[in-house]
């Protein structure tokens, strides 16, 4: 019993979760709600059956004219002679003549037989269903339409109305809700007793001459419509003719309207329905395919989920399908890009580890101060080169984090440039190598060297650029920057005077750890890092960084003729001999224009 208990209370909550948990059904039911919206405000504002009952009016009262009409054509005089006062006639002058005017009238008087008038009545309202109630000048009921046999004979009028069965309260409770759903806030009708006729609103006004006309409920809420015309000959008014609708006669019509509005709204429910199941399914099958994707992606790092493809949509879902598999190509790529770099950062510590282990472990060996000596400047090395692995290793793995929590700024590449190279020139080396700045425009462009991005790191590889090439450049050269305004775009070449780049290591230069040094500079004096950090920073701002070989010929435009001539010679021969000989290696970074 608790169970079954249980079971009832989580009831509610189970149909909300599975009528709102999936996104097909959503769609399905609000657009049937909606729908049922519509078609109760279309109910309930209708005017079908104001403009029915209108009609209804318009009609009755035409009919009542019409039959008003034939009841006075019905009615007798009671003498046919007509009163002249013979004292009158005496009195008349030459010339003047007597009548009977208004007063003259006023003793007229034309009755309506109820026998010559029934079967008149019975004749014009027994086709139209109309109820007709004929009352004589003091409201007193002379003829009533449901009195009368088929022939015209004429029942007792002053018999009670049959009776009929009273509504029970559930009857009544829908009479006013159909009251209040209908707007309509109308009198209820009672059937007054044959001798209450001036009861009617309708028939007073009637017997004063003016057609009227009445809508009132009965006790079924159903419409009852009366109207009440004079019936007179001249301007003598011999009763009222009150003509009443049955009731339910207008309440069926608008019944009948209502239920063809009702079945247009179930086929209307259908389409809908089945539209909407087209709909959710274009839009709830990609996105529940996406998610599930999603998750297998969370849950297995280390195998590539493939996302499915819905980018030949051009709606939502295709951008979505698009962002999600680029988002999720960078995550891997993210991951390979850790795990590679935990790799090399592991085999690049080893390395100096395993040097400084074996001479820790060989220095207590170590008999004279010659040996023990060089051992401690192996250490020395070894725990140097350490510091400069650890420090480029944190700088690499905090620059993602860095650069994007930050916000790009305007970055003036003039006033950078103009910082880095006063610094390199002013701070005093021995390898006496020179920095020289230039910045040009390219033809059809202008505007100013900015570009968005952070100060500080692009510093940072235009320091790593020109540090590079004063090492690979020779006692007393010369290191140039050159700055140029493209278009879109800013480029920034650094050049050096070096013997060039080997042609197996332009592919390699910009990979984490790789060095290739002369042997003069000394082992170890390079993490190997720099070139890696400033790729990274440079495609972190949107733009690209390569490394190329200028060719000889630019070297020896800087001499004379002479030694022109000599070196395109030396040049040709070496080309003979092993291929393009290389003047410098070049640096260039590409970067978007703000």
């Amino acid at each position: 019993m608790a169970r079954l208990l249980g079971a009832i209370r989580r009831l509610p909550n189970a149909v909300a979760l599975k009528s709102f948990s999936s996104l097909t059904r959503r769609i399905v039911l609000l657009n049937l709600a909606g729908m049922c919206v519509l078609v109760s405000g279309i109910l309930y504002l209708s005017e079908f059956r104001a403009g029915l009952i209108d009609a209804r009016v318009q009609s009755l009262l035409v009919q009542g004219e019409i039959i008003a009409g034939a009841i006075a054509a019905s009615a007798q005089v009671e003498t046919n002679a007509i009163t002249i006062d013979p004292e009158r006639l005496l009195e008349l002058q030459a010339g003047e003549s007597y009548g009977p005017g208004e007063e003259g009238f006023a003793p007229l008087e034309f009755p309506i037989n109820p026998e010559r008038v029934a079967p008149v009545l019975k004749r014009l309202v027994e086709p139209t269903g109309t109820r007709a109630r004929i009352y004589d000048r003091d409201g007193v009921l002379l003829l009533d339409s449901r009195s009368l046999y088929s022939r015209g004979e004429i029942l007792r009028f002053d018999m009670p109305p049959p009776t009929t069965r009273k509504p029970n309260w559930f009857e009544r409770a829908w009479n006013k809700l159909k009251t209040w759903f209908e707007r309509g806030d109308l009198p209820l009708y009672k059937d007054l007793g044959p001798n209450n006729g001036k009861g009617y609103t309708e028939v007073v006004e009637a017997l004063q001459g003016q057609k009227s006309s009445a809508v009132q409920v009965n006790d079924r809420g159903q419409v009852i419509v009366s109207v009440a015309v004079p019936v007179q000959r001249f301007r003598a008014i011999l009763g009222v003719l009150l003509l009443s609708t049955q009731g339910g006669e207008i309440d069926a019509a608008v019944a009948a309207e209502r239920l063809a509005i009702v079945r247009v709204f179930l086929v209307a429910i259908a389409v809908m329905s089945v539209l909407s199941f087209l709909l959710a399914g274009t839009i709830a099958g990609p996105v529940r395919r996406l998610a599930d994707a999603a998750e297998r992606v969370r849950r297995r790092t280390r195998q590539r989920v493939e996302i499915p493809d819905f980018t030949r949509r051009s709606d939502e879902i295709g951008h979505l399908s698009g962002a999600l598999r680029d988002m999720t190509d960078a995550l891997y790529s993210r991951i390979e890009a850790i795990e590679s770099f935990a790799a090399d950062v592991s085999h690049e510590l080893k390395n100096p580890l395993t040097s400084l282990r074996s001479a820790v472990e060989t220095l207590p060996l170590a008999k004279t101060d010659n040996s023990r000596g060089r051992l401690m400047e192996v250490i020395q090395h070894d725990v140097r080169r350490l510091d400069r692995l650890i420090t480029d290793i944190s700088d690499a793995s905090r620059l993602d984090a860095e650069l994007q929590r930050q916000e790009a700024e305007p970055v003036d590449l003039t006033r950078l440039l103009n910082t880095v190279t006063g610094v390199h020139n002013d701070v005093v080396r021995g390898d006496e190598v020179r920095v020289k700045l230039a910045f040009e425009h390219a033809a059809g462009a202008g505007g100013e060297f900015i570009v968005p991005g952070h100060d500080s790191r692009l510093g940072q590889v235009i320091n790593n650029l020109i540090d590079n090439a004063r090492s690979f450049s020779p006692k007393g050269g010369e290191v140039r920057v050159t700055c140029r305004r493209l278009k879109d775009a800013v480029e920034i070449m650094v050049d050096d005077d070096g013997p060039g780049i080997p042609p197996h290591a332009l592919t390699r230069i910009f990979e984490r750890f790789y060095t290739d040094r002369p042997e003069e500079q000394g082992f170890g004096q390079n993490s190997g890092l720099g070139l890696s950090i400033s790729r990274q920073i440079i495609e972190a701002h949107g733009g690209r960084i390569w490394a190329e070989n200028r060719p000889a010929e630019t070297k020896a435009r800087r001499g004379g003729r002479k030694k022109a001539r000599d070196a395109e010679a030396v040049a040709r021969t070496d080309t003979e001999a092993d291929g393009p000989r290389s003047a410098g290696a070049r640096f260039v970074i590409h970067l978007p224009a703000a």
